[in-house]
């Protein structure tokens, strides 16, 4: 198979390894049993787990080695001597593409990757040093990378010859825990661009089931090596591994690869390498790519909520789900789980309300499916308290909203306005709650003590009534925000266990304080006497109400003078003060009301960051988007009023674009799916061109009389979105 000719290249490479499932076990299987094995390696750093049940069972391991080859480490075996540079290289592919004489290239392809101790000797910076740390793998990376980007450019016999070599490496017989060379060797392999093509598909699945099936402790090794990778290298064998996950699940041309009853495991190996991957990038900050990068938006057109329900029946068992892994799914795939949950949750009260009622020989009411809550504008925020907290049982019921002495029906409109306002309200600095900082744009607690913090529960109760409606908001929360409301995800059973807090640094309080987070950068790097200079203690003052009061960062704080030798403690201990402690009675209550609500193991999918995006839903406007993806009812987007009104709107300051959306929709934030997600609407009024226009929010359509003139059209339009507040019928 391996001297076809180059029309069919690669697919006949199956013929070689189908001996493998022979002589190694297989780790991929969905229900294969998994045992946690970490040999006790000096070096090893600890880590977050690669993958970690969010329910906290147990640790998922990828390691099966038969408990046999779990023996000490051996000492790594002498390395074959190489003396071949990357000048030395290139001089030969020059040579060899002037005069096309291939011998010497192909010669060094073929025994370079004939064996794992092979790759080692051509890609070791030095053969008899051991590289055992996790600071440093010992690889040659500029080599590396020179020799793969000559690869495709070489003639197929070469290209084959390098994957015949992997094939006879993969095929070795282990005698033992891996060795450090061994790693050296997948990770370089790992990097071979041959991988982007399906015909390699077969070679690659086993590379990629071995790195899979290695003891966590090696895996440590290979993050921690990973994050050296160029941030152009290191997103191209992300995308490689996630266009193979995508082409497995769907294949362009399923006769390339074996049927999928005889390969479960390859999703699973290629998902868990990915988390190392996922794990290196979460190591520096800021992150090599950004986590959207690992998002698999073909997983978008599968089951998800059969994946969601294996993964809440098996958790990290030994079942494969992607919602073990859930930086690979989608905000949008996450958005429609967590709908559906909420859904299935507002069935099931819903029904459940109608049984009691039935039960007890009572009129069953519409009204009881709802959670119905009516409020007086004038007493806006009391109001909603009182309602909240009167009807805790109905707060996963679906949300309808009634203004006294209005005689709106609440279609979805009045719900987004009564969210706008009550957030409008309780964030205004008057109130006291929340405090605003300029410099950095956002919304912080306040720290006033107080006997009541049951206003806090409320500002959570909405966010979590939003999260469960599919309403954004527009709150300023800084990242650390969100970070704590997951700390922890599910809310814990034991009411003592603190709630709300987490490990929070100096960049977390740049974000809210910037100035004071420069201060205290500047003590940190401050080359004089911290003492003498500074004269401070373990001790911060606050303000409140007028008195200045003071508070220990630690027992005996105002007796601890801070010195250049405890000066990270000092800072560390403050900025935990200001993000944690001095909040926490707060903060407990936001998160408690938040919860109250939006309880969900769909929560445990979800990073800080797309927390945020679900509440808040995007800033970002993109007026052309909106205009792609407008309908139209009673007008053609070819014609002139048409024409006027984009003409107008693209035109409009961020400011008017804004007060347009929330005109049309309720709401001046873009939802998690962008703008083709708000299904705009444009309608023909047949009324009057002295009219303004008129929004109908709960269907995010706009009512645009035949206006004459673009000079009439953006007059009346601007009056109308500058002054719109309040319901009412015809």
């Amino acid at each position: 198979g391996l001297e076809r000719g180059a029309k069919n290249q690669f697919s006949t490479f199956s013929n070689f390894i189908t001996t493998i499932n022979q002589k190694k076990e297989g780790i991929g299987n969905r229900n294969s049993p998994t045992q946690l094995v970490i040999p006790n390696i000096k070096n090893v750093r600890d880590l977050p787990p690669i993958c970690l049940d969010v329910r906290q069972k147990q640790r998922i391991s990828i390691d099966t080695l038969p408990q046999e080859l779990k023996a000490p480490i051996p000492p790594e075996p002498s390395l074959p001597i190489r003396t071949k540079t990357v000048k030395d290289f290139q001089d030969d592919m020059e040579k060899a593409k002037s005069s096309g004489d291939w011998k010497a290239v192909h010669d060094f392809y073929s025994t370079t990757f004939d064996s794992f101790l092979e790759i080692n000797a051509a890609f070791k910076k030095d053969t008899n040093s051991p590289f055992n740390t996790i600071e440093d793998s010992g690889i040659n990376a500029k080599f590396v990378n020179v020799v793969y980007d000559a690869l495709l450019n070489t003639p197929q016999d070469v290209q084959k010859s390098v994957l015949k070599g992997i094939i006879n490496g993969l095929l070795q017989e282990w005698k033992g825990p891996r060795t450090k060379d061994d790693l050296r060797a997948y990770c370089i392999l790992l990097q071979n661009p041959q991988f982007s093509n399906t015909s390699t598909y077969v070679i690659y699945a086993h590379l990629l089931r071995q790195i899979a099936a290695l003891t966590e402790a090696d895996h440590h090794f290979l993050v921690h090596w990973s994050k050296k990778i160029s941030q152009r290298r290191f997103k191209q064998l992300v995308d490689r591994l996630l266009q193979f996950i995508s082409l497995r699940l769907f294949p362009a041309k399923p006769e390339e690869f074996p049927p999928m009853v005889k390969c479960t495991w390859w999703i699973p190996s290629a998902t868990k390498v990915l988390a190392l991957f996922n794990a290196a990038n979460s190591l520096i900050s800021p992150s090599i790519i950004s986590y959207t990068d690992f998002y698999n938006s073909t997983l978008d057109h599968i089951d998800l909520m059969e994946e969601y329900h294996n993964w809440q029946c098996y958790g990290n068992s030994h079942r494969f789900s992607f919602c073990q892994y859930p930086f690979i799914i989608s905000i949008a795939a996450k958005k429609v789980i967590i709908q559906r949950d909420s859904e299935q949750q507002m069935i099931s009260i819903a029904r459940q309300s109608l049984v009691d009622k039935v039960s007890r020989r009572q009129k069953p009411d519409m009204n009881m499916l709802f959670l119905n809550v009516k409020v007086r504008r004038t007493h806006l925020v009391s109001d909603s308290l009182d309602e909240l907290a009167r009807k805790k049982a109905d707060l996963k019921k679906k949300l309808k909203v009634t203004f006294v002495g209005e005689a709106g029906l609440d279609m979805g409109g009045l719900t987004k306005e009564w969210f706008l306002l009550l957030i409008r309200q309780i964030f205004h600095p008057d109130y006291g709650m929340f405090t605003y900082h300029k410099d950095s744009h956002c919304h912080w607690f306040s720290s006033f003590k107080c006997d009541n913090y049951s206003e806090f529960r409320l500002v959570g109760a909405l966010m979590g009534l939003a999260v469960y409606n599919s309403i954004t908001l527009d709150i300023r929360f800084p990242p650390c925000c969100y970070k704590k409301l997951l700390s922890p995800p599910i809310v814990p059973c034991d009411h003592n266990t603190l709630v709300g807090i987490c490990d929070v640094t100096l960049d977390d309080l740049f974000q809210i304080m910037p100035e004071l987070a420069h201060g205290l950068s500047e003590l940190l790097a401050y080359e004089g006497n911290v003492e003498e200079d500074f004269y401070s203690t373990f001790q911060v003052f606050q303000e409140e109400f007028g008195v200045i009061k003071s508070y220990n960062l630690k027992p005996n704080g105002d007796k601890i003078p801070v010195t250049n030798q405890n000066r990270k403690e000092y800072v560390q201990l403050y900025v935990d003060f200001l993000l944690n402690k001095s909040i926490y009675k707060q903060f407990a209550a936001f998160y408690y009301g938040f919860h109250s609500v939006c309880a969900s193991y769909a929560l445990l999918l979800l990073r800080p960051e797309e927390v945020e995006i679900l509440v808040c839903g995007s800033p970002e406007l993109d007026m052309s988007a909106l205009q792609r993806s407008t309908q139209y009812e009673g007008y053609q987007k070819t014609d002139l009023t048409i024409r006027y009104f984009w003409d107008v709107v693209l035109g409009f300051s961020l400011d008017l674009q804004k007060k347009l959306l929330h005109f049309a929709t309720g709401s001046d934030r873009v939802p998690v799916g962008g703008m083709a997600d708000l299904n705009f609407k444009i309608s023909k009024s047949e009324t009057s061109t002295n009219w303004l226009p008129v929004a109908h929010t709960c269907f995010n359509q706009l009512c645009l009389p035949p206006y004459k003139n673009k000079k009439e059209l953006k007059q009346k339009l601007i009056i109308g979105i500058s002054n719109a507040e309040g319901f009412g019928l015809e």
